[in-house]
């Protein structure tokens, strides 16, 4: 993992906090699988049920959202909370792009070689990544596939698991792509540190 020490881009933000949507995305997703009162029950057990009358506006401590998922999991079972995370990034996938990408940015890339716009949207990506991988470290390397890594994730820190957790940032990445680049990619974590892994890590095939 020589990439992660060496790649001069890597953004750290130390003071722990994260986008909103890692909270607000994973409300709509439960109201939607679970009803409105098992949300709110499992937003109660998590310690962010204020949040669920009053969304968040602001950047969220890390914490958080990291015993969100961590209630998800221990109460809805593995398979189902990694539903839950699933159509929680690909809904913060379409707020980004609805509210944060200008229209004519993404018109650019969508009519740019996938290799140019792959790496043009990895660019961008990794000036703003401190806004998802909040105290972790992130670093990424273009090409087929292209590669991403965060160390220290906060969707799945601390956790133990015989298969991949962050099903969270997969779905972001892969909305992403396939809107901008190319609509037959998928993003794949092919390593949790969930696993043992020394960092997670996302591949992005097309």
């Amino acid at each position: 993992m020589a990439v992660l020490a060496s790649d001069r881009r890597i953004r750290e933000n130390k003071i722990g906090r994260i986008g909103p949507n890692a909270i607000i995305r994973v409300a709509e997703a439960l109201r939607e699988q679970v009803g409105e009162g098992a949300t709110a029950r499992l937003f109660r057990s998590a310690g962010v049920d204020g949040y669920l009358s009053a969304p968040p506006q602001q950047m969220v401590d890390e914490s958080e959202v990291r015993i969100l998922h961590q209630v998800l999991r221990s109460e809805l079972g593995l398979e189902r909370a990694r539903w839950v995370s699933r159509a929680a990034g690909l809904s913060t996938g379409d707020y980004l792009l609805a509210h944060r990408i200008p229209q004519v940015v993404q018109l650019i890339l969508r009519t740019l070689p996938s290799g140019f716009a792959s790496r043009m949207l990895l660019t961008a990506i990794r000036r703003h990544a401190w806004t998802f991988s909040g105290s972790g470290v992130f670093a990424a390397r273009p090409g087929r596939p292209l590669r991403i890594w965060i160390s220290g994730c906060p969707v799945c820190r601390g956790s133990v698991s015989h298969e991949p957790l962050c099903d969270y940032y997969a779905a972001t990445f892969q909305r992403l792509f396939r809107a901008l680049v190319d609509s037959d990619i998928t993003v794949r974590e092919t390593q949790c540190e969930a696993t043992g892994a020394e960092a997670c890590l996302f591949e992005v095939r097309w």
